[in-house]
């Protein structure tokens, strides 16, 4: 089978187009055949040998590598203790994480079957595969952790907050993959939604529910909303701290990527800040997997990209202004 792997840490072009074997399943496993596979920041986290962690923490990596976590496909064989899924079964989910061993970017995976869920009938593989893990980020975030496993960012575990009719939750980094499903799933609980993004995504944003839509690029939230009862980052970075002034004392910041908070400064505003790491979860994605059916959830996808391409979809994925998910398409 083909399959996509790097021999060395580096940038897009790295990425290779290689032959490899079709993996055998263990117990719990099914093999998978994918039809598409679903891009996510962890992945070239991974290609550039995870140098977003202190030198000290870095795992080490056993080269080649095949990237990848999400995808949607057909299975094909199903170990014998398996119970749930049949050949000829659409699934989708996001494998092994937090791990290095989805091995997505291929034409087959074997997956853990507790990691996956049937393919909701209502969206197709390309949607279904950019759907795991930013739907589930948000979800865990949101809705429900569904673990006890304390954060590696705080040490502590993290405990949604109940979203309830009339609250009002802010999304920055609204278009992205996992704004766009906090929105939705802030929208499907009732809280009235204010979504951040530059001016290009606001027709996309307004049409998955968002009530207000702020062009950061123009204004400043901080400098026009204030009473925010949650508030979702799913940038961060080192001015995170500039959304704190929108929260209500008694608020929460939801950062999603690296952010720092002053304690001092968020325990004087009666604010509380929790996070988490995402973690595969079968159940939760079947649950979600109604939401699709219902109309109630939809997948935004930026673009995508043949699996032999992969360095040019690392490449889009580099240049930011992201628009919903990116996902690479496998030969049928």
């Amino acid at each position: 089978m083909k399959a996509i792997q790097f021999h060395e840490a580096g940038g897009p072009e790295v990425l290779q187009y290689d032959e490899v074997p079709v993996p055998e399943i263990g117990p719990g496993e099914v093999l998978v055949r994918v039809h598409a596979a679903g891009i996510n920041p962890p992945d070239w986290y991974l290609r550039e040998g995870m140098k977003v962690m202190p030198a000290e923490m870095r795992p080490a990596l056993e080269l080649p590598l095949t990237p990848g976590t999400d995808m949607s496909g057909v299975v094909k064989a199903v170990a014998p203790d398996v119970r749930g899924f049949a050949v000829g079964d659409e699934v989708f989910g996001m494998l092994r994480f937090p791990g290095f061993d989805g091995r997505t970017y291929a034409e087959y995976v074997a997956a853990p079957a507790s990691d996956l869920a049937h393919k909701p009938a209502g969206i197709d593989h390309v949607q279904a595969a950019g759907a795991p893990m930013a739907v589930l980020t948000a979800w865990q975030y949101l809705v429900d952790l569904g673990h006890d496993v304390p954060s590696p960012f705080t040490g502590q575990v993290h405990q949604p907050v109940p979203i309830t009719p009339g609250m009002t939750v802010l999304v920055n980094g609204a278009a992205g993959g996992v704004g766009h499903f906090a929105v939705q799933l802030a929208k499907w609980k009732g809280a009235h939604v204010i979504a951040v993004a530059s001016g290009r995504h606001e027709q996309f944003l307004r049409k998955l529910g968002a009530d207000e839509f702020i062009d950061y690029t123009r204004t400043r939230a901080a400098d026009v909303v204030s009473g925010v009862d949650l508030v979702i980052d799913t940038v961060g970075g080192p001015d995170s701290s500039r959304f704190l002034t929108v929260l209500k004392r008694g608020g929460t910041m939801l950062p999603v990527f690296f952010a720092q908070y002053d304690p001092q400064e968020t325990a004087s505003l009666g604010i509380t800040v929790s996070n988490i790491q995402v973690r595969s979860n079968g159940p939760q994605l079947a649950e979600i997997g109604r939401l699709f059916d219902e109309g109630k959830l939809q997948v935004g996808v930026d673009s995508t990209y043949p699996l032999p391409e992969a360095a040019n979809a690392h490449t889009r994925a580099a240049q930011g202004h992201i628009q919903g998910k990116i996902v690479l398409t496998m030969a049928p």
